[in-house]
């Protein structure tokens, strides 16, 4: 933790109104040009239940939501309860002490609790109980060093759908909360550099759904399931503005189905769920490899197996993915690492499905899809180069007629797209030949089945060269190689500079393409290495396995982690120092 830097957690029950409390302050912090990142820790209940959000906010560019704490928002005695402990030396506790009492909690030293008389405050406003948290939130602006002036101008366009009376009522209680704590404590003793550029705040969901429409998807569909769901909500909010067609269909299968049809028609397509719904669409997904439809299928994973844990992360759903459908097809897999990355993955997706005519599946977790991030605008391609790939133009003339699937030296065979003149042909999904003629009922001719089967595969070996290749980050010489995949990048670039103050000396290979594998490159890289160690969020290493299924290399120890929530920095820090003693 830096000393120009505060990470604020708050507890409390959902229906508490802890995502708007965050919500506030993420907009106020990121308006007066600070870096944020946020985690909301919360469970598949409508109300009740408890609810942990931390939010970090730093002058620089931070990549996780950080394992320290140096303010805590308690909005019930639970939260009190369960998290005071955690609050660093020097920090403060916020509480409502009205309702909730501190007797008896074991505080770090130094740490200023402040009981808030909400009822008192919010007495001329309705005193109603879901208040406190606007209080308590007036306090932390004043504590942390903010402008109140910026978070009340945040409250009004939060809540400018709400009418004039909702938002001056919490206007005013924000007011009151600073004022209160005002007298009664001084703020942090950091004094900010306010670059004041302002910045938006968005997920690695709303990053990929922009990413799509930015790469031109015209077709959108979805049935809704967590933690997936947010990217069909910005779909279908910005659908009629940018003029795409947005389906929430009756389940995955016609899901799949819908989006592979699309594909095929010619628009750009795409698809998200989790787990459970991508297990209902890989027999569909399949489908797209032997016809060879271009589609991007987007799988964000939580806790397995079955239903599982619906709101935690996980990155446990490798195998399932890697293995969908039966037998072998092309398709390709990429795990992005950022949110940043989330959103250049989406036209890096569509161009990869459209140049190899073939399924797509982004692989991202609950972590990285809905973790709040600040990002820069001039960071985003908006008009990012668009490849069709290889399309027929005009009636075939070389006297064959058209052959949907003809064999060519890449294994990419010129598509149609509809409506273009004398391209009619079949597209089944038994096995066929170049001509799109099934084969499968009467085999006579085993020679077109390997045939086939060699251009389909052609396409993926040749694709490899258009990915690139994963680079070792760090010293060379270290004697410790940490391994990571997908949205692990930033809690491992994270985890090595407090190692580096430690005195422990590592280097970083971040893995984001999965199939097909950079066998070659991984390989020299690694034996090279040390000492190895793979980092992920799952119960039996996947990655290692897969790791070790396409290298042959064996890591030397690994990390894991499987009780739903994410990896944090300190958590390596501390594993690294065990593995190496």
């Amino acid at each position: 933790m830096s000393d120009h830097e505060f990470t604020v957690g708050i507890g409390g029950a959902a229906g508490d109104g802890i995502a708007s409390t965050e919500n506030i302050l993420a907009r106020t912090c990121a308006r007066l040009g600070m870096q944020i990142c946020a985690y909301n820790s919360y469970q598949s209940v409508i109300r009740g239940g408890h609810i942990w959000l931390r939010m970090r906010a730093a002058e620089k560019k931070i990549q996780n939501h950080g394992d320290h704490l140096t303010m805590s928002i308690a909005l019930n005695q639970d939260a009190l309860n369960k998290h005071n402990a955690e609050v660093n030396e020097g920090g403060y506790i916020l509480y409502n002490s009205d309702r909730f009492n501190i007797e008896g909690l074991e505080m770090k030293k130094d740490v200023d609790a402040i009981g808030i008389p909400v009822k008192e405050i919010s007495a001329p406003f309705g005193g109603k109980p879901l208040m406190q948290n606007t209080v308590a939130l007036g306090a932390a602006v004043h504590l942390l060093g903010l402008e109140l002036d910026v978070a009340v101008k945040v409250v009004a366009d939060i809540f400018s759908h709400k009418g004039e009376k909702v938002i001056s009522t919490n206007q005013e209680l924000l007011r009151a909360g600073y004022e209160f704590v005002q007298g009664k404590a001084s703020p942090l003793g950091v004094k900010w550099e306010f670059s004041r550029k302002s910045r938006p705040v968005i997920t690695g969901n709303e990053a990929i759904a922009m990413g799509a429409a930015a790469a031109g998807c015209k077709f959108y569909a979805a049935y809704p399931m967590t933690p997936a769901s947010s990217v069909l909500h910005w779909m279908a909010g910005h659908a009629d503005k940018l003029g795409i067609a947005v389906k929430q269909a009756e389940d995955e299968l016609a899901v799949a189905n819908m989006t592979i049809g699309a594909g095929y028609a010619g628009v750009r397509a795409m698809c998200a769920t989790s787990g459970g719904g991508f297990a209902l669409m890989t027999e569909a997904i399949g489908m797209a490899g032997m016809i060879e439809a271009p589609c991007v299928f987007v799988e964000v994973q939580r806790g397995g197996p079955s239903t599982g844990l619906p709101t935690k992360t996980e990155q446990g759903d490798l195998n399932q993915v890697y293995g969908a459908s039966q037998g072998d097809y092309p398709r390709i897999i990429l795990a992005p690492t950022s949110v940043m990355d989330m959103f250049d993955s989406a036209p890096e997706a569509f161009n990869l499905a459209d140049r190899y005519q073939c399924p797509v599946i982004v692989l991202s977790d609950l972590y990285l899809s809905e973790h709040d991030e600040t990002v820069d605008i001039e960071d985003f391609n908006f008009e990012p180069e668009i490849d069709r790939g290889l399309l027929v133009n005009g009636a075939p003339t070389n006297g064959n007629g058209y052959e949907r699937y003809a064999q060519t030296d890449t294994g990419v065979s010129p598509r149609a797209l509809p409506g273009n003149p004398g391209t009619l042909h079949v597209a089944g999904t038994d096995e066929h030949n170049e001509r799109g003629d099934l084969i499968s009922d009467v085999n006579t001719d085993p020679a077109t089945r390997i045939r086939m089967m060699d251009k389909r595969e052609r396409k993926i070996r040749r694709a490899l060269k258009d990915l690139p290749a994963p680079t070792l980050h760090g010293p060379a010489d270290a004697p410790l190689t940490l391994i990571g995949w997908g949205s692990s990048l930033g809690l491992i670039r994270e985890a090595m500079e407090l190692l580096e103050k430690e005195g422990i000396k590592t280097n970083h290979l971040q893995i984001k393409y999965i199939h097909p594998f950079h066998t070659e490159e991984v390989s020299q890289i690694l034996s090279n290495c040390k000492k190895t160690v793979m980092i992920e969020t799952n119960f039996s290493g996947q990655f290692e396995r897969h790791l070790r299924a396409e290298t042959g290399i064996s890591v030397d120890a690994h990390i894991r982690k499987y009780d739903g929530e994410p990896i944090e920095p300190l958590f390596i820090v501390e594993h690294i120092k065990e593995i190496l003693s």
